[in-house]
């Protein structure tokens, strides 16, 4: 008897000293489409398990859009302080991460010196990454244009091909343009704030209130207004690159359009972030290797199918390492080498970043909110051919651009002030079209 116990003690031991231990698992909150979280997930997955001997799953935490993730990473710390149980916040620009960096959410990690070597600090104004204090990373460059549907345009009988911002404005497009909503999707509001800064503040605004009277309505994703193009719901909209480009590929440069209105456009990063109080931190820290390293910016440039490059969707994306496209270009379904570009805005990058959210809420209140009457009084200006004369009336904001920015450090930082103030902006917009629209 004692024998048996003692066989089975020694057999119960070693089964629970091989039993294997739990899978670690790594939670990025990204406003990424799909196709990028199939390719990047199991990538790191394997790139991990070579580099450790331990196995890690990528778990996502899909918010919505860039400006839902970031007010839940905000409104998360307001109430846990030292952490929200989220390891990396993956995408959306770079606006949100100099945010984040202001507020002390993000932990400072430097990459290596091969890597940094490749990244240059910034492209036309926009950062590529912090170089003071390593908290955020920019991983691919996008750029932001115009996706047309060719087909419906001719219905439509409009001549030529889109080439401006302007042009979503034409009268002709009534009711056929695809407009977000910028506060829930950072591509959207990254639009807006190029229209703003591109033609300046009163003459933007007049191009923005043009596209909205045209919209057909105004759409939480920028990627739903993509698939409104494709589907010839509208007839063209603002898009970012890659959406456009995978959507050209798989329906054909016959049936849709892309452009990058010269000198009225920006590039932009999309970035990474280890978030304060990461519960593995140093899976994150290795998940930010790997999306700079060579293999992770590959996925990002290289064909579906190709040697290291992704499994089964293209992405279409612009890398951040300048070296991939001397290397690599002849691989790539990208055919714009940002660093070559030259033809876009000084973006102020400072600007867009202290105003985001109050820009966000004036573009809502003003445009999003009362869009039914502001289409009504754009209609009667269309319907009496005073488009033209009508516009400077309809567009005009209730305040100027260095009130805005003022704002945005004080009133719009008190929750009572600033719901006070966005409703202000609501009823003097609605007053205004509903007497421009009779």
């Amino acid at each position: 008897m004692r024998r048996f116990l003692a066989v089975a003690a020694v057999t119960f031991l070693a089964i629970s000293c091989t039993k294997a231990e739990p899978i670690r698992k790594l939670e990025v909150i990204s406003p990424h489409p799909q196709d990028i979280e199939d390719e990047f997930g199991p990538a790191f997955e394997a790139y991990y398990r070579e580099k450790t001997g331990l196995d890690i799953k990528v778990v996502w935490r899909d918010m919505g859009g860039t400006s839902d993730d970031l007010r839940y990473i905000k409104s998360g710390f307001e109430s846990r302080p030292t952490g929200i149980g989220v390891d990396l916040f993956f995408g959306g620009g770079n606006d949100p991460y100099l945010q984040l960096k202001e507020l002390g959410l993000l932990e400072s990690y430097r990459v290596a010196d091969e890597i940094l070597a490749g990244i240059p600090k910034d492209i036309s104004g926009v950062p590529l990454y912090d170089d003071k204090d390593y908290t955020w990373y920019g991983t691919a460059i996008s750029g932001f244009g115009i996706l047309y549907n060719k087909v419906l345009l001719t219905r439509l009988g409009f001549e030529g091909e889109l080439k401006t911002w302007e042009d979503l404005g034409n009268p002709k497009l009534f009711g056929w343009v695809g407009a977000g909503d910028p506060r829930h999707s950072g591509t959207v509001h990254m639009m807006y704030e190029i229209i703003l800064e591109a033609y300046g503040w009163d003459r933007g605004w007049q191009v923005l209130t043009a596209i909205g009277g045209n919209a057909r309505s105004f759409v939480k994703g920028a990627n739903d207004i993509t698939r409104a193009v494709v589907a010839g719901q509208v007839a063209a909209g603002g898009a970012i690159d890659f959406y456009a480009w995978t959507h050209i590929d798989r329906q054909g440069a016959d049936k849709l359009g892309f452009v990058m209105p010269e000198g009225l456009s920006v590039i932009n990063t999309d970035s990474i972030g280890i978030l304060k109080g990461a519960p593995n931190e140093e899976a994150a820290k290795a998940f930010v290797d790997f999306v700079l390293s060579d293999a992770g910016q590959k996925l990002w440039y290289l064909k579906a199918g190709s040697p290291d490059g992704p499994r089964k969707n293209a992405l279409f994306r612009m890398p951040v390492r300048t070296d991939l496209y001397e290397k690599y270009g002849n691989y790539s379904g990208v055919r714009t080498n940002p660093f070559k570009w030259g033809k876009g805005i000084q973006y102020n990058a400072e600007l867009g970043t202290v105003r985001y959210e109050a820009l966000n809420d004036l573009i809502g209140a003003v445009m999003v909110d009362n869009h039914d009457v502001l289409v009504a009084a754009w209609k009667a200006a269309i319907d009496s051919d005073t488009t033209d004369k009508a516009i400077g009336g309809l567009a005009g904001p209730p305040v100027k651009e260095a009130e805005l920015t003022e704002l945005a450090k004080t009133v719009m930082e008190d929750t009572t002030q600033r719901n006070a103030k966005i409703a202000e902006w609501y009823e003097w917009a609605r007053k205004k079209y509903r007497v421009m629209g009779r």
